[in-house]
């Protein structure tokens, strides 16, 4: 059996919080179908991140997009308003919460496209120690179609609103934009270690960690490398 490269979450206390009995099954799931790719030949590297990381980056990444956004906004023409009334703030904050579920139901139907069973290969839960919910994927999917479902919800509630904002002129739509797109954090940082990983090996595959952020490489060479 090859060895793991130790490339992934280095939070042991991430690692180890307790699970739910649905976390318990689709971990179980996950180590029984790696140990068979192991076993045929396939090496296994760790792309899990740290979700505290992933918050703190968040906390870092959100300044830039607002200079950003605020920067384009103001390029464009448009005039900065931030009347929006207790009512207004607290619909945007309704909204944002409402989106934090778009956003996984995106990541979901994002990659169940690639999927045998489409969105029946998807799960979802929620990290309580953390807050954060989560979306999985069980079924192996290639780089592009791991990364397209990474970034998606970043694209469409994100990067999208905030484009629509600055044309439109709305400092809500901008605000919201540039919120949700810090929102997709800790999936920049999925695919950037992604990108930083590179394989030259025949076959490439990524699953999703059903417990962690991030999911795991499977590389495999068939070629005949004694010829």
């Amino acid at each position: 059996m090859k060895k793991e490269k130790t490339t992934g979450n280095p939070d042991s206390r991430e690692k180890e919080r307790e699970l739910t009995e649905a976390e318990k099954k689709r971990l179980a799931a996950f180590e029984t179908l790696s140990e068979e790719m192991v076993e045929q030949g396939w090496k296994r590297t760790e792309l899990t991140i740290s979700i505290v990381r992933a918050n703190i980056f968040s906390v870092l990444l959100l300044i830039p997009l607002f200079i950003i956004g605020i920067g384009l906004y103001l390029l464009a023409g448009k005039e900065i308003s931030f009347s929006f009334g207790p009512g207004g703030a607290l619909l945007l904050f309704v909204l944002f919460l409402a989106m934090v579920v778009v956003h996984e139901l995106i990541h979901g139907l994002a990659w169940s496209v690639f999927t045998p069973h489409h969105f029946k290969d998807i799960e979802f839960g929620f990290m309580k120690q953390y807050l954060t919910p989560y979306c999985t994927c069980g079924v192996p999917l290639s780089r592009g179609q791991y990364i397209f479902g990474a970034l998606a919800p970043m694209v469409a509630l994100g990067l999208v609103p905030m484009a629509a904002g600055i044309l439109c002129g709305s400092m809500a739509v901008l605000l919201l934009g540039i919120v949700m797109t810090d929102a997709a954090a800790g999936d920049i940082l999925i695919v950037w270690k992604i990108l930083r990983c590179k394989s030259s090996a025949d076959e490439v595959m990524y699953i999703d960690h059903p417990t962690q952020g991030g999911g795991v490489l499977f590389e495999k060479n068939t070629r005949d490398d004694s010829r």
